[in-house]
């Protein structure tokens, strides 16, 4: 019998004893916390040679995309923190000394204790960026600490659509594009925001369904999905849903038996949006009355239809939260709400991933909260987040650490802060430069982190185990597939040493992160030690898809009990924010004068499909799918200034400016400039005012902001 060859095994990556290779499972971490795809990792000696898809894996069945598929790279970056260490030099210089765990939990427990002491506990808050699988654990330790304020970067995503489902309809949805005939895609594009979703699009779209996407640009999805697509102003969206309403009322298409039996505040509603007729919805929207039309035809008569919505664009206005409102409120219009083919009731799992079954992920943290989140802040600022949020709103963090009001902010404990992610990028680095005290866990020496006092290593998924909750009543818990890396810590751990060092009274943060799991499943019937026990997610007995109509018949929970278009959480911020409890519309600019010097609209952030905002910009395959930062603009606007593929060109306002490359391109609106955001050479969010705010979420304005551009 002739014995393998070897060296070919060992080319090939072969698992096995002549090669010495074995084959583990985990996740990719870097989509977070979205897909979270299995993992193949191969290991050899302890290192990770390969990685692919797991074919097995319920989710992505093999496929990896281009971030999953980077994710060797991403372990070994060579500016992986290696242990911790303390700041010898000026803040953001970056020269820091090694010290050991004991000594950096022994600084950041006598510091944060003196604060505490000094000032009381909310004068130090904690912050999370990326990763987010520990954060149930962080707000835990800042309650446990004796902080209200826990803040992430939910103060800029997803978090103001639930906000507008709950205080519409006490529940978020998911789309039922299934049994849906119609599918109203708003800001749709998953073929670069959710790669997995393509396919699924696509088997759709085969399988006779109508697609309806708006979008101000065009993207993969409205060339290779919609029937319609309505190229709207960035941050109409409003003003066409409400456009869109009036017309189905116009026309008798509305749903008069579910709005009599099941909605609050109708007619109120009904009344307002008279003034947004087929002629003014075009003029707002820039789109053409013949298009609205047709599109409200086919969505309302169509039937059954639903809304998919992105989770971030709509609300990146400073009128988003009411975008979002009036794109909800079709569903009531229409009675497509918590019926088959239209958007159905459901609950989040775990991380905002609906699996079909329920933790208690919340209670984690909120059996120990210290006080009223009123204290929190942004507060004042910001009540209806405050009110609906359990975390405080961050987009007035620089603001209090600079004022030091309405009390006094001293230090910052972070997990993967970005400053890059906040509207006027200058002010927040002038915040953490004026923080007495900031600690910070990282994987990387990332800007932020240079900034930091105390820098603490931090692992990545590859090098821990974490619960996952998956559609389709799954759940899984992964193995590390390789040991820590350098002296890096796993989050979890961290602050479970920290707990016992500080001396807080926390028994379940003490034991670490599968105490705390333990906590948060003990309903189920599957145990940590079942979903240990093998390589793949497991089926949650448990976990049941919900059933149209269910929602309707228990009960909608909201004040009045019904579907509201007059939302009753908003009614007592009425008079003192001037909040609107129905949605209305206010322009997207309408807080910055306009200027014959900015008669661009600039629009930020949508999603590439090689990276994920700043975390992928180092490393070097990926980097080679985007090299430098760009503007798109429009062939006419290119043309008119003189403009080439690939000029340099300054785009500026009285903000800032940053200089990219010119991409003229037939995806961009006439006055419209889109810039991707993450490089650290042209950070577009300098080019967003920091009070440029959305005043019922909080939400920035990345989406639409005045601007100019000119030739370099």
């Amino acid at each position: 019998m002739t014995r393998p060859d070897t060296s070919a095994l060992l080319k090939a990556k072969i698992p096995g004893q002549e090669t010495g290779i074995e084959l583990k499972r985990t996740l990719c971490d870097i989509c977070c916390p979205g897909a979270h795809c299995g993992i193949d990792a191969y290991v050899k000696d302890g290192v990770v040679i390969k990685v692919e898809g797991t074919r097995e894996h319920p989710l992505n069945r093999g496929k990896l995309c281009t971030k999953g598929a980077a994710n060797r790279q991403y372990i070994y970056r060579k500016d992986r923190l290696q242990t911790p260490l303390r700041r010898i030099s000026n803040r953001g210089e970056g020269r820091f000394e090694p010290i050991s765990w004991d000594d950096a939990y022994e600084i950041i427990a006598k510091r944060l204790g003196n604060y505490k002491k000094q000032f009381g506990p909310d004068s130090v808050v904690f912050f999370s960026g990326y990763a987010k699988w520990y954060r149930q654990f962080l707000h835990r330790f800042a309650y446990s600490f004796g902080s209200i304020n826990y803040g992430s970067e939910c103060s800029t995503c997803y978090k103001s659509n639930e906000m507008a489902w709950m205080a519409t309809a006490g529940t978020i949805t998911e789309a039922d594009k299934q049994g849906a005939n119609t599918i109203l895609g708003w800001a749709q594009n998953g073929f670069h925001s959710s790669t997995l979703a393509g396919a699924r699009y696509l088997a759709l779209k085969d399988a006779g369904k109508k697609f309806i996407i708006v979008d101000p640009r065009r993207t993969p999805a409205t060339q290779k999905l919609a029937d319609i697509h309505l190229q709207l102003r960035p941050g109409t969206d409003g003003a066409l849903a409400m456009g869109m309403a009036r017309f189905i009322l116009d026309n008798g298409w509305e749903d008069r038996d579910f709005i009599e039996k099941y909605t609050h505040g109708f007619e109120q509603y009904a009344d307002y949006i008279k003034q947004f007729d087929l002629k003014r919805t075009a003029e707002l929207t820039g789109l053409e009355t013949r298009d609205i039309a047709a599109a409200t035809e086919l969505y309302a008569t169509n039937g059954p239809a639903c809304i998919h919505e992105s989770s971030s664009p709509v609300t990146h206005h400073i009128n988003g939260f009411q975008n979002y409102r009036a794109i909800i409120c079709l569903n009531g219009i229409t009675g497509n709400f918590d019926r088959k083919g239209g958007n159905i009731p459901c609950e989040s799992t775990y991380y905002d991933q609906i699996a079909g079954y329920r933790t208690r992920e919340h209670e984690l943290y909120r059996e120990v909260q210290p006080g009223p989140r009123t204290n929190g802040v942004g507060a004042d600022r910001f009540p209806l987040w405050t009110k609906m949020m359990d975390e405080f709103q961050a987009m007035d963090l620089a603001r209090q650490i600079l004022e030091g009001t309405p009390y006094p902010i001293k230090a910052i404990f972070g997990m993967g802060l970005n400053f890059r992610m906040f509207p006027d990028t200058k002010r927040m680095i002038k915040a953490l430069r004026s923080v007495e005290f900031f600690v910070q866990t990282e994987l990387f020496m990332t800007d932020t982190a240079k900034f930091a006092d105390i820098l603490l290593p931090a692992c990545t998924s590859f090098e821990r185990g974490e619960f996952k909750a998956y559609p389709g009543g799954y759940a899984a818990f992964t193995k590390p597939v390789i040991e820590p890396l350098y002296e890096c810590k796993n989050d979890v751990e961290i602050l479970s040493d920290l707990v016992r060092v500080m001396e807080i009274d926390d028994p379940v943060l003490a034991l670490g992160y599968d105490a705390g799991a333990r906590f948060m499943l003990r309903d189920l019937s599957v145990s940590i030690e079942d979903m240990k026990a093998g390589d793949l997610p497991v089926l949650v007995p448990e976990a049941r898809d919900p059933e149209p109509g269910e929602y309707l018949s228990a009960g909608i929970k909201t004040p009045t009990g019904k579907f509201e278009f007059a939302a009753s959480v908003i009614e007592e911020f009425k008079d003192s924010h001037g909040l609107s409890p129905i949605p209305t519309y206010c322009d997207p600019l309408s807080d910055e004068e306009e200027t014959e010097d900015f008669p661009f609209v600039l629009n930020t952030g949508s999603r590439l499909p090689h990276a994920l905002h700043s975390r992928l910009h180092d490393m070097p395959w990926l980097r080679t799918l985007g090299k430098t930062p760009w503007a798109d603009i429009s062939l006419a606007d290119a043309k008119r200034l003189g403009i080439d593929e690939d000029g340099d060109i300054e785009v500026y306002n009285r903000h800032g400016s940053v200089t990219v490359k010119a991409r003229p391109s037939v995806k961009i609106r006439e006055g419209v400039v889109h810039i991707y955001h993450g490089y650290r050479e042209a950070n577009v969010n300098d080019l967003v005012g920091g009070e440029h705010l959305d005043p019922y979420s909080g939400f920035p304005g990345f989406k639409s902001n005045r601007c100019n551009i000119r030739r370099v």
